[in-house]
């Protein structure tokens, strides 16, 4: 852990927003490569990209259940139809814009799991979103499920880059006591700002910093995440410093804010930074209105930005190492409204996909005959049986401690 005299030394004034990702990242693999039992002891070759595809996703319009006449009476308008479908199997296609998805669906770099939701339902969008970043329907647990899981992997390091998010703010699934994430608000943007002109003793954001830093004691209520944020801030700095590196992306990303994004990750893991886990959010999946138009954009763009980040990744001997998951807060109603659109619903489906991933349609398909709560898809998967999976046979610590009970495991993954 620094001093307070390092840190002063060091010229820190602000943990924030600033410069180039491009710099701090490619410093950062300057860093690594000058310091690496730093980061082996994080990166065991097992990293997790969760994307959040925020607003509730219609899960029937992705997965689609071509072959069910229930769910094409239900929707005159919005149903894909039978002939436009990708096929995957049992009656199941991917929505016609998800080409990509299909070709590693083909590859068997897919699997997809239906049904996926939680006991008593809750349709408001904050609610929901928070019981499935806490990790618990009842919202004892405080803290992000994932804060918990990084919480068990940090090293003695301190890694900066053990949890790393593109977003604005840290997300909640990612809040912890002890383990401090950097956030990107924008991929072309980041970096810590450092003070260098001004005299640190003096500063007044850097005396507002130090006396936290002085007067709240590790043994306090995130005590340790203050301690534990400063050498994150202390470190980028060094690495920004460093500045070097070799990462050139190996294919050409779309040209959306999400691929940008995911472009940062993969230079992250191209770089051997320690990550084990990533975070990215695509919004606008709440389509209440125009939703074939609407959800077929995100659709694209989910599509085409992780197939080129599953493409990169490849190309430098990294596909091994990444498993990609994706949530959404709930689906959407079975029957379509007048709107063009569909109302919140509650199950929906979750993708994994990385050459770790077990091809196949997991979880049991709702019955579209025996809906719930005013023409709702039950969930017959528990959104915690997929966080079990993935934090024991991937990330490779139990799941029962980090969920507070034990959950059945999906096939997926390998045990």
């Amino acid at each position: 852990m620094i001093s307070r005299r390092d840190f002063v030394k060091g010229g820190v004034a602000l943990v924030s927003i600033g410069t180039t990702a491009q710099s701090l990242l490619k410093g950062a693999v300057a860093f690594a490569a000058e310091n690496p039992a730093a980061v082996n002891a994080a990166a065991n070759g097992k990293i997790l990209v969760l994307v959040q595809m925020a607003g509730g996703n219609d899960g029937l319009n992705t997965l689609v259940p071509y072959a069910d006449a229930t769910y094409r009476s239900a929707r005159p308008k919005l149903a894909i139809p039978e002939g436009q479908a990708l096929p995957l199997a049992e009656g199941f296609g991917l929505h016609p814009i998800m080409t990509g998805f299909k070709g590693l669906w083909d590859s068997g770099r897919l699997a997809v799991v239906r049904g996926v939701g939680y006991p008593n339902q809750n349709y408001s969008h904050f609610k929901s979103m928070a019981i499935w970043q806490a990790g618990d329907p009842d919202l004892a647990m405080y803290d992000g499920w994932l804060g918990r899981t990084l919480e068990k992997l940090e090293t003695a390091q301190h890694d900066p880059f053990l949890g790393f998010n593109i977003g604005g703010s840290t997300p909640a699934e990612m809040y912890s006591e002890r383990v401090a994430i950097p956030s990107v608000a924008d991929p072309a943007d980041y970096a810590v700002k450092v003070n260098w002109k001004t005299a640190p003793e003096t500063d007044p954001r850097t005396a507002t910093l130090m006396k936290l830093y002085e007067q709240y004691p590790s043994a306090s209520p995130y005590g340790v995440l203050l301690e534990t944020t400063a050498d994150t801030a202390m470190s980028s700095s060094k690495q920004l410093a460093a500045a070097a590196g070799t990462y050139k992306p190996a294919v050409a990303y779309p040209e959306t804010s999400f691929a940008s994004g995911l472009s940062v990750l993969a230079e992250a893991i191209v770089g051997n930074l320690g990550m084990r886990v990533g975070h990215i959010t695509l919004g606008g999946f709440d389509t209440h209105s125009d939703q074939l138009n609407d959800q077929q954009i995100l659709l694209e763009t989910l599509d085409q930005g992780l197939t080129a980040f599953y493409q990169d990744l490849a190309a430098h001997g990294k596909a091994d190492d990444v498993l990609v998951l994706t949530w959404s807060e709930f689906g959407r109603r079975v029957q379509e409204n007048a709107n063009g659109g569909s109302d919140h619903g509650a199950a929906s489906v979750c993708f994994a996909l990385g050459n770790s991933v077990r091809q196949g349609l997991y979880g049991d398909a709702p019955d579209l005959a025996k809906l719930v709560d005013n023409g709702n898809v039950p969930y017959t998967t528990d959104f915690r049986s997929v966080y079990a999976t993935v934090i024991e046979r991937w990330l490779g610590t139990p799941a029962n401690v980090l969920l507070g009970q034990s959950f059945p495991q999906l096939g997926f993954l390998a045990a």
